[in-house]
């Protein structure tokens, strides 16, 4: 789909981070005709493994958010166990794990998807989480600014075949203008205006981040620990629509 035919409610990925079956369960089946898709993470996935993978996304579009990271032949292992028993609408792995870990992810993607006759997941590449900023990637040796950092693994990951990448809302513009219209930019970190941060330090509002550039958000905590989970996710449609 085009940026124009995305109905502002198909731009939200919520965040399902919880480790308990029965919970992830009832929140998507109460947010499935609220968001775009669901995003289920390490907690869930460690605790319930792929077959708790397939009860929560059912026919919900599934974003499998496990960023694998490692050496090139274990991270293709893994994406093509990841396709083939959990069957994910977009998949992610680190764009730090260099070209040939990515290029191998991507060979890995497209030949699973076509050996079990199945759409192509999506394959997105995470830049600088959201969690970290220029203090953060200097106390590792990744000297920033995290914007440079990000911008630099954005292009790396479309070099590689990647479908595009994951980056804080205070990237999009710059790696829009640098990659693209086609090239996905999954955007977390998002928070409404004058919310708290939790533990996220690079944050804009879904509907700042939607102008910039980006083509999902993915919603976490201010839809699933809201009093009311749905209209929490219909404010935040309504806000990406204005």
């Amino acid at each position: 789909m085009t940026q124009s035919t995305i109905q502002p409610k198909d731009r939200i990925l919520v965040g399902i981070d919880t480790p308990d079956r029965g919970v992830a369960i009832g929140l998507a089946e109460r947010l499935s005709d609220a968001v775009g898709g669901i995003k289920l993470g390490l907690e869930f996935y460690n605790a319930q493994g792929p077959d708790g993978i397939r009860a929560v996304a059912g026919a919900v579009p599934l974003f499998l958010d496990l960023k694998y990271h490692d050496i090139p032949n274990t991270v293709a292992g893994a994406v093509r166990s990841a396709v083939a028993a959990c069957r994910p609408r977009i998949l992610n792995i680190h764009a730090s794990g260099g070209t040939a870990m990515m290029k191998a992810a991507v060979a890995a993607n497209r030949e699973t998807a076509q050996a079990n006759d199945i759409e192509r997941p999506k394959l997105i590449a995470v830049t600088v989480l959201t969690s970290l900023d220029d203090g953060d990637l200097d106390a590792v040796g990744q000297h920033g600014p995290a914007a440079e950092q990000a911008l630099r693994l954005a292009r790396l990951a479309q070099d590689a075949g990647c479908d595009g990448v994951v980056c804080s809302p205070l990237e999009i513009a710059a790696i829009r203008a640098a990659c693209g219209p086609g090239f996905m930019l999954i955007v977390p970190g998002i928070r409404p205006a004058g919310s708290v941060g939790d533990d996220q330090k690079r944050t804009m509002t879904a509907g700042a981040a939607v102008a910039a550039g980006a083509d999902y958000v993915v919603i976490g905590r201010p839809i699933t620990q809201a009093a009311d989970p749905v209209a929490a996710a219909q404010a935040m449609a309504a806000e990406i629509a204005a």
